[in-house]
């Protein structure tokens, strides 16, 4: 076992580590040095804790899920046994007394090797046996345990590091927030939705209304009836039968460029997950603006092309910047070749 210097292993989409790593080392000079663990997982010879204090006031676009990396181990190969036992020691000897006491902790395993026998829930388990001074609570937890198993230029390894989960980024591991897959659902659309509210704590009005522009099949639309609203979903395209049998829906069958010639109907938010081109996007949901009630909230996804990424984002946000404030904007575990904006406006 060795305990290093804090380093930081960092999460975010595989094919967007170039912008990511960037965030990094805007925030820590020098944090673009890393080797990689697995795609899209990345150590970082930079603290964790100057890279949290960075992102607590202004988190990143890009990268997805921080935790520290305070102790490494070498492992040996698929056995469990030995495995946890050296986990065990490791967690006993270098991070459980330092919990908080009394502060409710989780412990979030990432296993990104396959192994026969063990789970990630099986190492969970075994550690989180060892703290007695503090609660477990996994699904809100203040204060977490990460262990991060993988490979590091051929040798099997694994890290454990403490954290506070607001300095995370994320409260799941690796920031893979997952919901689950009912029957209701219309469309995996939806789980974006939902992590949009979830991460920047957005709280719709219920018995509000709601314009959901590209609606079609109504992941989105399905979403905020869920939440109590009043929808009207524009789009040419048919919408789910389910959807069409709910009378707090209104499909309209058209454009959203022809129905803003059409509305005369005030919004309390509008949500655009249409794809198109990301300036075109901003522009329109500015046209809109005039429809939507001033401190609302507008949720949109940007749409990135292969190249000039960064650019487009800077494009568009100066379109929106004439009519919404942007609050935050985040490439969420659900997205993929795009990032999600949280705006309000004007």
């Amino acid at each position: 076992m060795a305990v290093e210097p804090t380093q930081t292993i960092l999460t975010c989409n595989a094919e967007f580590v170039d912008l990511a790593l960037r965030e990094a080392h805007s925030a820590v000079p020098g944090s673009q040095q890393s080797r990689e663990i697995a795609a899209g997982v990345l150590l970082l010879n930079a603290p964790f804790e100057a890279i949290a204090a960075a992102w607590r006031t202004k988190p990143p676009i890009f990268v997805r899920h921080i935790c520290p990396a305070q102790v490494q181990l070498d492992l040996p190969e698929e056995n469990a046994e030995a495995w946890l036992s050296l986990l065990q020691k490791a967690h006993l000897e270098a991070i459980a007394l330092h919990l908080a006491p009394r502060v409710p902790f989780s412990i979030q395993t990432r296993l990104l090797v396959e192994h026969p026998l063990l789970k990630p829930f099986d190492i969970n388990n075994a550690l989180a046996a060892l703290v007695k001074n503090a609660p477990l609570e996994v699904r809100q937890p203040q204060q977490i345990v990460s262990v991060v198993i993988g490979r590091l230029e051929g040798a099997l390894r694994a890290w454990l590091g403490l954290s506070m989960a607001a300095d995370n980024l994320s409260d799941w591991a690796g920031g893979a927030r997952r919901f689950a897959n009912e029957d209701s659902r219309i469309s995996r659309s939806e789980f974006k939705l939902l992590e949009a509210l979830e991460v920047f704590r957005i709280a719709l009005p219920v018995r509000g209304y709601a314009l959901d522009l590209g609606a079609a099949p109504g992941g989105w639309t399905h979403v905020l009836r869920q939440q109590g609203m009043y929808v009207i979903a524009v789009d040419p395209a048919a919408l789910d039968s389910r959807l069409l049998r709910d009378t707090g829906v209104r499909h309209k069958r058209m454009t959203a460029e022809a129905y803003l010639r059409k509305n005369v109907d005030v919004f309390d938010v509008i949500v655009n997950d249409m794809r198109m081109d990301g300036r075109d996007s901003a522009r329109l949901l500015v046209a809109y603006a005039q429809w939507l009630r001033r401190g609302s909230p507008a949720i949109m996804t940007l749409k990135l092309p292969n190249s000039g990424r960064l650019s487009l984002i800077e494009q568009a946000y100066a379109i929106l910047e004439d009519a919404y404030h942007v609050m935050a904007a985040r490439q969420l575990f659900h997205n993929r070749s795009e990032i999600t904006l949280h705006l309000k406006r004007r």
